[in-house]
């Protein structure tokens, strides 16, 4: 069956079976996305388990022609969500802590010359990239632009921008790398 046949019968005929077989046929596609972002097999199996939870509520609005990409669209959509969380989690955590504790944590304002070192070679590979690669960057890390506002305002989809964040950090990753070892 087609993904279009399978989606059919799970939105209008309610058919289970038809349903698993798409787990069947993308959950190693999927986990392999989640496992990328999250860098944890536990991270990543979560990831999956509530991409595909996601997929059969809201299977009656795919519109595609291949159910891949919307669901590791999906997925790396969850993956992100979850580490906001969990990063958020943690910094709330910090702010529970008595300020005896706290004190003796240095402030990130505290100057260090190799994180001046590093935060000018982030500059210099952000500047190396094209200037719709710069723009994401600036509404998404400097602006604090929601991946929906930064979808209307450059007329791409909210799956395309996460995609081309994640494309940029990793070219910014390999940018410095590559400075790092020359």
């Amino acid at each position: 069956m087609t993904d279009r046949e399978l989606a059919y019968q799970v939105t209008q005929c309610g058919n289970q079976k038809a349903f698993a077989q798409i787990v069947h046929r993308y959950s190693g596609m999927v986990f392999s996305k989640a496992l990328g972002v999250m860098h944890t097999e536990e991270g990543a199996a979560e990831v999956t388990q509530q991409t595909f939870v996601r997929a059969y509520e809201n299977l009656d609005t795919w519109r595609g022609t291949a159910l891949g990409p919307w669901l590791t669209a999906i997925a790396a959509h969850t993956a992100l969500k979850l580490l906001d969380k969990e990063r958020r989690r943690r910094a709330s955590s910090l702010d529970d802590l008595p300020d005896r504790v706290l004190s003796g944590i240095p402030a990130e304002s505290s100057y260090s010359e190799e994180h001046e070192a590093r935060l000018q070679q982030m500059e210099t590979a952000i500047a190396s990239l094209p200037e719709s690669d710069q723009q994401l960057l600036r509404l998404h890390y400097y602006d604090g632009c929601k991946t929906a506002d930064i979808a209307r305002r450059t007329g791409l989809t909210q799956s395309n921008v996460l995609v081309k964040l994640h494309r940029i950090r990793e070219r910014l990753k390999a940018l410095m790398n590559h400075e790092r070892n020359d």
